[in-house]
């Protein structure tokens, strides 16, 4: 009995000549880690994706909806990072671009 087999069984040592099952125990947690991204991280950039384009298509006159449920027709949208709001006659408020939520079709808030 050499001085290195209190440190390392003869056992382990055998045991640690790279068979073929250690590559597998690997393959399920490949696996979730595929069905994660196709479940959770690709659907979730396409919508990023489609709220950015929609962002940056907003114009005066379309409708919206914000983020904290406020709904109303834009007045001005020549801002890159900010939007104004009618929400009622009389009523504007200044939003971030990022905040709208929805874009609503024509005719759908009556304001006044």
């Amino acid at each position: 009995m050499s001085l290195l087999d209190f440190f390392i069984s003869p056992a382990h040592a055998q045991a640690a000549g790279g068979s073929p099952g250690g590559l597998i125990q690997f393959l399920p947690i490949v696996f979730m880690l595929v069905i994660f991204y196709f479940l959770m991280i690709r659907p979730q950039q396409k919508r990023m994706k489609e709220h950015k384009a929609m962002v940056s298509a907003l114009k005066k006159g379309d409708e919206v909806v914000t983020n904290g449920g406020l709904g109303g027709t834009l007045t001005k949208a020549d801002d890159d990072a900010y939007l104004t709001l009618k929400i009622s006659d009389g009523v504007e408020v200044k939003i971030q671009r990022q905040a709208v939520a929805a874009l609503l079709p024509k005719g759908t808030l009556k304001n006044g």
